[in-house]
């Protein structure tokens, strides 16, 4: 019974929609116009490019710096193991961080630092933090095994 209340209590966890700061869209006007919230509030325009925001001088300069073709952690192959080595799933996900499972694509969101994602009753996280090793994980929340998931 006990098993029971546990495995529904992190369900419920895992199902529970995410808080985020800015909406999507305000996301991508900041983006494109090269402002920031706080290059905003000092006069930067989100309605017009990054070229006429920066003629008037605004800038972001840690926009700059970054690499504009620098792909997420997650995004590659991986392949979640079974204890006794077998292929429990393959997965791919994308620079936008799009994720497919056996070739059937599922949602997926950022929690702790990690990406999670669910099909059927299993749930996978891979771990951000690449120098983290071994916290790329399965678990089947119906037979109660796991295992590790791999870069391929």
């Amino acid at each position: 019974m006990k098993r029971v209340i546990i495995t529904a209590a992190g369900l419920l966890l895992l199902a529970a929609p995410a808080a985020y700061g800015i909406s999507a869209k305000y996301r991508q006007q900041l983006e494109q116009s090269g402002c920031t919230q706080m290059s905003e509030a000092e006069g930067c325009d989100i309605n017009k490019s990054k070229a006429e925001n920066a003629k008037a001088g605004f800038s972001n300069p840690a926009a700059e710096s970054a690499p504009a073709s620098q792909s997420p952690p997650y995004a590659g192959q991986w392949v979640a193991k079974s204890s006794d080595g077998n292929t429990v799933a393959t997965i791919r996900i994308d620079g936008s961080e799009h994720v497919w499972v056996n070739g059937k694509k599922v949602s997926a969101k950022r929690s702790d630092g990690a990406l999670e994602f669910k099909q059927g009753m299993i749930v996978y996280r891979i771990q951000g933090d690449r120098n983290l090793k071994g916290q790329d994980t399965w678990y089947d929340t119906d037979a109660g095994t796991k295992g590790p998931i791999q870069p391929e």
